[in-house]
Parts: structure tokens; C-alpha cells; sequence
């Protein structure tokens, strides 16, 4: 019968890493007599990120024995090393990952649990044992240990009995669920039975959600950039202006989806700016609708100088921030130029005659500084159930929260917001609290930074780094504006680290795909080689490094 060899807690703290500072609960020590386990931790237990650890789907994480004995030979160790080590609050005798499945529920001293998820995937494993490449050889060989949320409260004590109370549906194993997040080889039909199991922790349906619904997603139409010509470039106010481009051979441009973007290098070795396609693009041209920013040396490129015939490097459209089929209603919310990508919405709505209720809640300045009103009056006339609010801050006020709450916007809705950071994170906040729970959003902006257990992280605009320059290719992160060498050892990553772009990581070795990161030009090698390459037209920056100059989307 399996048993409970170890309960083990550990209070988070603070622990150095490659010059920074990281705020962790991985060490766990074991303790004697009884522990109360409550619905949220084990008593005198706790973590330092519960954004990725912790909380009522993961509140007690299980290693086994077995798995101890497997990487005392692997690593070349004397010995299995004192329990708690794997960061896990229950070491257990038996209970191996291939045989316990999500959804089983045991019974361990006073305390029921179920199975919840496998564990995540984490650089602190490796940095608690010694091991950085450890998330990723605990994936690679399938013994990842899971989590358990707490059914029933109760005190546990090594030496308890361990006893199956119910067997999860689906019989779906921890080891091949991990492997279906992580792993080659994602089969539909085992995605779909994994989203049968109610007790699969809602960040993994959300995760298998998306492996589904991208699927069948089509790559970027051509590979890095090439050369596109202005046909138009019409002002809309005293700032904004419309770009048409086209092909320079008169061959039809690729379809792009409505919400997507465009990536443009401006000439010289000019900087490299994306903007969002303000229309649906038909067979001949791409539009991008520009505003001039003070002191923005691309949008005052292209809204004053640039002229009919003219030629700009383009990398193919992207963007996941798009419109999805469905009949629900939709809601485009947008501010100032943020306006583009959910008017390309518009066109595609209107060109198919939708029947879906259709909301367009704008706000601008004034009048003279709202681009494109009239055409997105007229597209909304052409849709059955249109509803429009345009709200001008210096005369009928701005839009807030508490006017979107007056609208009584559907809750079965779906949202799309673009425009400023603030406007987009106040309509989040305001949609929420009005019951609408599908909302998406776009941000031109480098992303916020994704840096699991960081402390003390100094707010600084991306920047060159500092010291000698590196003698390896130049890797341009675009979003952020910086280009720079990458030196001879390191990883994109640690060079975007170096120069303070944000970044978004979590496994540091090529398992959980956090840090993927859209190509716009170049190729890359791996070292280490990830375990699942990403899609094309992506890239793994942790464990890249580029084989010629390379423009990414971050």
C-alpha cells in the first residue's frame, strides 16, 4: 500500500541568483508529528509566487520516493539527499506518475485530496538542487510529481496510509498530461479527453484550450521581410494618416486576419515599428492608419514624408488579437489611435453582413481628433443589431468605468480593446465588474515582463547594455527600440535581460514555452535543444542563439 514518507514545509524567502534576487518557497524540510492540511497550504507552509504555485488548485505538491532513487543514479549522486528537496510538501511511497491519474482522489491521514495538475514547470527546481536544466529533464523523463487540492481538511503525519477513494475519469496519468502540454506529439482526441476531467486545474484546460483552438492556425505568409510599395497615403486629421500598400509586382497580398498587424523596417536601417492593419485587407493592398507621436522618428517618417511610390520592407501580418467566429455579441472598445485593429474588426463584420449585436464604444479628444469616424459610421449602418458610443473627453467627458456600467453591455459578449495602457486596464477592470468574461486585448508595447520570484527589479527603460559590446550577430528587439550585439556566450534571453527588455520566462531551459517570441527576421540554433520547438515564425529566446541578425517581436 503506498505511504506518506515525509510532510514537508518551508516558508518562503529570499535566495541569490545570477546577481539578482529571487523570493521563493522552494526549500521544504520535513517535519515531525501532525500537520493540519487546509484548503490553500499544509500549516507553516507557503510560496513565494502563487501566481504560479499554491492556492486551492495547488495546494500540496507530491514526489515520490521512486523518483527520489532515479536521479540520485542519473545526477551521479551519493545518495537520495534529505526529503523536500524536489520542492514537494508530501514525499510518498509508490503513487508513480504514469499510473496516478487527474481527478483520483486519496485518502491520507484525516485529509482527503484530488489530483489537480502536474507540477509546473520551473527555473527554482533546478536553482533549489543545483540543476538549472532540471524542469526540463523532469519532463523528458516523465516524472514530473502533481498537485492535489484539498477535499476534505485534516491533520496528515508521516506514516500515513495512503488509500484510493475514487478513480479520476478519463484515465488520464500526471505523466502524459505533462507530456501533452510539454512534450511533441499533442493528439486532439487526448486534448479534448483532458478537458472532460473536472478536476484538471483551469490553467491547464486554459492551456489545452489554446493548443486546440491553434491547431490549425497558419503560420506568418512569407518569412522575414520583403519590400512592399505605397500606393496612398491619405491624412485623416492633423496627425493620423493612411498608409496603402501593395505588392511591387502587382501579385495579390496574402489574407491577413482582421485585428492583426504589420511589422515595417523604414529605410536606411531605419527603426522597426509594427502597426495594426485598419482595414480588411482585399486582393491589391494593406492599410496601417499612423499617428505622429511627439517626437516619434517612424510615425513622422510616415505621416509626413513618405510619398506614393516608395517602398518599405514589411514582415508578414501577425498578432493573435483578432476576431473569432462565433454568434455571440462583440464589443470593440478602443481610445485614440487604438481605434485600428478593432476597426479592421468592423470592416470584416460588415462586409458579412453579421447578425452578431455589435458594440463600438470609442473615445477621443474632440471631433477633429477621432480618425476614421465616418467610416466606421457607415460600416456600422450596414450591420442589423450595431450599437455606437463615441465619447470626446474635452466635451461630453471620457469614457470611465462607470459610463461603459451605464451601456448594460451583455455578458455573454466578447470584448476587444486597444489604446493606451491605463484605458486598457481600466475597461478590463470595468468589464469584469459588469460580468463580462471573454476580454482580449492589444498592446504595441513591449509586454509586461514575465520574471516568476524576482525581487527588487529596478525599473529602467530598455537601454544598449552596458560593458564592451558583444562580436556576435545583432539581435533588434523591436517593440522595445534596441539593438544590439549578442556576445559570444549567452542566450537571447540573457542579452534581453542585459539590456533590461522586459521579458517573459519561467522554465529557463525549453520546456514551457513562456518565452515565445515572434520572429520577424533571421534563424536561430538551440543549445539546449528545447523539447517541443515552436511554431514556426517563433522562437524559444531562453535557449537561443541567433545564426545571423535577427529582429524580434518583443
Amino acid at each position: 500500500m503506498p505511504s506518506l514518507v515525509s510532510v514537508n514545509v518551508g516558508r518562503p524567502k529570499e535566495v541569490a541568483w545570477q546577481g539578482r534576487t529571487v523570493y521563493t518557497g522552494v526549500w521544504k524540510r520535513p517535519v515531525s508529528g501532525p500537520v493540519m492540511a487546509r484548503h490553500l497550504n499544509l500549516d507553516g507552509d507557503g510560496q513565494g509566487d502563487l501566481a504560479g504555485h499554491g492556492g486551492e488548485q495547488r495546494a500540496v505538491l507530491v514526489y515520490q520516493l521512486d523518483s527520489y532513487r532515479y536521479w540520485q543514479q542519473h545526477l551521479g549522486r551519493d545518495g537520495p539527499g534529505e526529503h523536500g528537496q524536489f520542492g514537494e510538501n508530501l514525499t510518498v511511497d509508490g503513487l508513480p506518475d504514469d499510473e496516478v491519474c487527474i481527478g483520483d482522489r486519496y485518502r491520507i491521514g484525516e485529509a482527503e485530496f484530488e489530483v489537480t495538475q502536474p507540477r509546473v514547470t520551473c527555473y527554482r527546481v533546478g536553482l533549489r538542487m543545483g540543476v538549472p536544466e532540471l524542469p526540463a529533464l523532469l519532463v523528458a523523463h516523465h516524472r514530473p510529481g502533481f498537485y492535489m487540492r484539498v477535499i476534505r481538511e485534516g491533520n496528515v503525519r508521516a506514516g500515513d496510509p495512503i488509500v484510493r477513494t475514487r478513480q479520476g475519469p478519463g484515465a488520464l496519468s500526471v505523466a502524459e498530461t505533462d507530456a501533452l502540454l510539454y512534450l511533441p506529439g499533442h493528439d486532439p482526441a487526448r486534448l479534448r479527453i483532458a478537458l472532460d476531467i473536472p478536476a484538471l486545474s483551469p490553467g491547464w484546460q486554459g492551456s489545452f484550450r489554446d493548443m486546440l483552438a491553434g491547431a490549425s492556425a497558419p503560420g506568418p505568409a512569407w518569412d522575414g521581410f520583403q519590400p512592399l510599395r505605397v500606393v496612398e497615403v491619405t491624412p485623416e486629421t492633423a496627425t493620423v494618416a493612411s498608409i496603402r500598400l501593395a505588392d511591387p509586382s502587382g501579385r495579390a497580398l496574402p489574407a491577413a486576419l482582421p485585428g492583426q498587424y504589420l511589422t515595417l523596417r523604414l529605410p536606411d536601417a531605419g527603426p522597426v515599428r509594427s502597426y495594426s492593419l485598419s482595414a480588411t485587407p482585399g486582393e491589391d493592398t494593406y492599410r496601417i492608419t499612423v499617428k505622429h507621436e511627439p517626437h516619434g522618428a517612424a510615425s513622422g517618417f510616415l505621416t509626413t514624408a513618405l510619398r506614393p511610390g516608395a517602398e518599405l520592407d514589411a514582415a508578414a501580418p501577425r498578432g493573435e488579437f483578432v476576431l473569432e467566429d462565433g454568434t455571440t455579441p462583440v464589443l470593440l472598445l478602443s481610445a485614440g489611435i487604438g481605434l485600428t485593429p478593432v476597426l479592421a474588426m468592423l470592416h470584416h463584420l460588415a462586409a458579412r453582413r453579421s447578425a452578431r449585436p455589435v458594440w463600438w464604444i470609442h473615445g477621443a479628444r474632440t471631433p477633429a481628433e477621432h480618425p476614421l469616424a465616418a467610416e466606421a459610421r457607415a460600416l456600422l449602418a450596414e450591420l442589423p443589431d450595431a450599437h455606437e458610443h463615441v465619447f470626446y473627453s474635452a466635451s461630453t467627458g471620457r469614457l470611465t468605468a462607470a459610463r461603459l456600467a451605464e451601456l448594460r453591455l451583455p455578458a455573454d459578449a466578447t470584448a476587444y480593446i486597444c489604446g493606451p495602457d491605463a484605458f486598457m486596464a481600466d475597461m478590463r477592470t470595468a468589464l469584469a465588474a459588469a460580468g463580462v468574461r471573454t476580454i482580449r486585448t492589444e498592446l504595441f508595447a513591449a509586454h509586461a515582463a514575465v520574471n516568476p520570484g524576482l525581487t527588487h527589479v529596478p525599473s529602467r527603460p530598455p537601454h544598449t547594455p552596458e560593458g564592451p559590446p558583444g562580436s556576435g550577430p545583432v539581435v533588434t528587439f523591436a517593440r522595445s527600440g534596441v539593438a544590439a550585439p549578442i556576445p559570444d556566450a549567452g542566450s537571447i534571453l540573457d542579452l534581453a535581460d542585459a539590456c533590461d527588455v522586459p521579458t517573459r520566462w519561467s522554465c529557463r531551459t525549453g520546456v514551457c514555452h513562456t518565452c515565445v517570441t515572434p520572429v520577424l527576421s533571421g534563424g536561430v540554433r538551440y543549445s539546449p535543444q528545447p523539447l517541443e520547438e515552436p511554431a514556426v515564425g517563433t522562437v524559444l529566446i531562453c535557449c537561443a542563439r541567433p545564426q545571423a541578425d535577427l529582429v524580434l517581436d518583443m
